[in-house]
């Protein structure tokens, strides 16, 4: 048996890039995972994928906007598995543009998604975590927060804000629970998509192709679930041979 069989994977940003792959790699190596996204027809599709191929995944319409929808969906697992063994919180945002544009409402909607999503995720997951005794959290930031670059400087505040966050949990999670967050760079996602088109232009055409598949940082977050229980991965950082 690996470390990731049996194990109940809660996983936002599910419904596609790397909270998609993980979902599928996880799964595969017999975890139970329980997907939350805003689309819930691609969820429903990646649920019934991972059910063709032997696995086990349930699902439900998550907005880490509002805490509720993160405390219905760890109240999901419990309820269909029982437990949480990990919580991935992968969904993000970034509308990137420069600071003299002053899109405020850009910087809220990241501010919201990848800072207080992560918290909201927190605050349902954690009395669950010392109830059980055990539990990981495990959260995506970005090598954009390693070098700061111009149009980004909210972006990697957001996911800054979340390693500073990460690493206090760590302190304060005693010897039973686990904190580990991934950084990766340049990956291929629907990162852009949400971009306004000058920007998300300049964006892709930067990226070319050196963007690495989102398997690659699956492949990481795998690589810290399956670790024993007295091992804790603080810190993976997975990015592409090709970037700077």
């Amino acid at each position: 048996m690996s470390g990731i069989e049996g194990k109940v994977v809660v996983i936002t940003g599910a419904s596609s890039g790397i909270g998609e792959a993980t979902a599928l790699l996880l799964a595969g190596r017999g975890a139970k995972v329980v997907l939350g996204a805003r689309r819930p027809e691609r969820l429903e599709a990646l649920a019934a994928r991972i059910g063709e191929a032997g696995g086990e995944a349930v699902h439900a319409r998550t907005d880490v906007r509002r805490r509720a929808d993160l405390s219905r969906l760890v109240g999901l697992a419990r309820e269909r598995y029982g437990r949480v063994d990990v919580l991935v919180s992968n969904a993000g945002v970034g509308l990137i543009s420069p600071l003299d544009e002053l899109r405020v409402e850009d910087w809220e909607e990241m501010i919201d998604v990848n800072l207080k999503g992560v918290l909201y995720g927190i605050a349902a997951a954690l009395p669950v975590f010392r109830e059980q005794g055990s539990g990981h959290f495990v959260h995506t930031v970005s090598t954009a927060g390693l070098r700061v670059v111009p149009s980004q400087a909210v972006y990697a505040g957001t996911k800054n804000a979340v390693r500073t966050l990460s690493e206090g949990l760590r302190q304060e999670a005693g010897d039973s629970l686990r904190v580990t967050v991934v950084s990766p760079g340049v990956t291929r996602t629907e990162f852009t998509d949400a971009m306004a088109p000058e920007m998300k232009a300049q964006i892709l055409d930067s990226m070319g192709d050196i963007a690495m598949p989102p398997e690659a940082v699956a492949r990481a977050i795998a690589f810290a679930v399956e670790q024993p229980s007295g091992v804790d991965v603080g810190d993976i950082v997975v990015r592409p041979t090709a970037q700077g």
